[in-house]
């Protein structure tokens, strides 16, 4: 165990035989991200700062694996892989330059590219926790084979630290595709979704869909990537249509969508749904589409107990992802039924005992 880690086990420590909480922390580009903290409380000695146990630590090409350091910058991650033409699929938000592995992977957060390939759950083989005894548990591996029974590394994607600091992980990695065009059509929000309905019906390379109003009125403009072989590529451009983006300016699009920098991403509150694909449009102005309708982004909601009751209908649920100054009128996620919110108790209680780590991050009540 390395100088730092036995810091970080130290602390953790001294935490628990105080019974203090300890914030847990990386590079604090997602510190927006779930219930609403009062920074005026957390001082430095309530801080698990993360962001200098970093590097990777193994990595393998042909095996398709990554292991690396929470503190470890996405950015060192992913220039690492693009020397070998490899990429993280699930896209995840960056959010900064001070962006961490660790932090990607307790967020659980995926971007355009969710829809195709999977989200970050899906990539986790395996990881360290630091437990609430100052012990680091290892789960799951570094291939997938590794994977059975009751797969705790998993579950730690998007746990946002309730369930210890993660301080080691392990992710799978893909090729990046041959080729990427991305073609625009001029739509209403109804039309793209019946467009979705119709695509997912064919054998087409669809890696990313946006679609955002023009305007004040229903009218708007639909993004579609295509990824892949160039043939792949090419017979998707004929069957989707509309009128082919320039590369550089499509690269930027999809960086602002995934990143969070496109103008739409500033309003607040800014809501995130997620709902079936099936599902029709919501009648809200400042809607923007992803994952062929599956994820939706809603700003300028009045009232929040309609929009989930509207979202519960239609089989879905709407996470409060940005809220504006001031603590939130309803609870960041959405509510979880009894059941499920008594095995997330559970697992709680067995991981931290003493509740110690990021407590009411994700739920109000513990």
């Amino acid at each position: 165990m390395d100088f730092v880690l036995t810091e970080l086990c130290q602390q953790v420590m001294t935490a628990r035989g105080a019974e203090r909480p300890l914030h847990i922390r990386g590079g604090g580009t997602k510190r927006f991200y779930g219930e609403p903290v009062d920074q005026d409380s957390v001082h430095d000695t309530a801080v698990l700062d993360l962001s200098g146990y970093h590097g990777v630590v193994n990595y393998q090409p042909s095996e398709l694996v990554i292991t690396a350091k929470a503190g470890t910058l996405l950015s060192e991650v992913e220039a690492l892989l693009a020397e070998r033409n490899q990429m993280l699929a699930f896209e995840p938000p960056r959010f900064g330059a001070a962006s961490t592995l660790g932090g990607c992977i307790a967020a659980g957060l995926s971007g355009p590219r969710r829809m195709a390939a999977g989200s970050a759950r899906d990539y986790v083989l395996g990881a360290k926790l630091l437990d609430s005894s100052g012990s680091v548990l290892s789960f799951g591996g570094e291939v997938m084979k590794n994977v059975a029974g009751f797969d705790i590394s998993r579950l730690l994607a998007g746990s946002l630290g309730i369930l210890g600091p993660m301080v080691e992980v392990s992710v799978k990695v893909a090729p990046r595709p041959f080729e990427e065009s991305t073609a625009v059509l001029d739509l209403a929000q109804a039309e793209a979704l019946k467009k979705f309905t119709q695509w997912r019906g064919l054998p087409l390379p669809v890696s990313g869909t946006v679609w955002h109003p023009e305007g004040g009125g229903p009218a708007g403009r639909l993004y579609v990537r295509v990824s892949g072989s160039g043939p792949a590529v090419d017979y998707g451009l004929k069957r989707i249509g509309g009128e082919l983006m320039d590369p550089a300016e499509a690269d930027a699009f999809w960086a602002s969508i995934r990143d969070h920098t496109h103008p739409f991403f500033a309003a607040r509150p800014l809501w995130r749904v997620a709902l079936p694909p099936n599902a029709g449009p919501l009648e809200h102005p400042q809607t923007l589409v992803e994952w062929n309708g599956g994820q939706r982004w809603i700003a300028g909601v009045s009232d929040p107990l309609e929009l989930r009751s509207a979202v519960a209908g239609l089989g879905g649920h709407a996470t409060l992802f940005r809220h504006g100054p001031g603590k939130p009128e309803v609870p960041v996620f959405h509510p979880l039924p009894p059941g499920v919110s008594n095995i997330n108790r559970r697992l709680k209680q067995e991981l931290d005992p003493m509740g110690i780590f990021n407590p009411n991050r994700m739920f109000p009540d513990f």
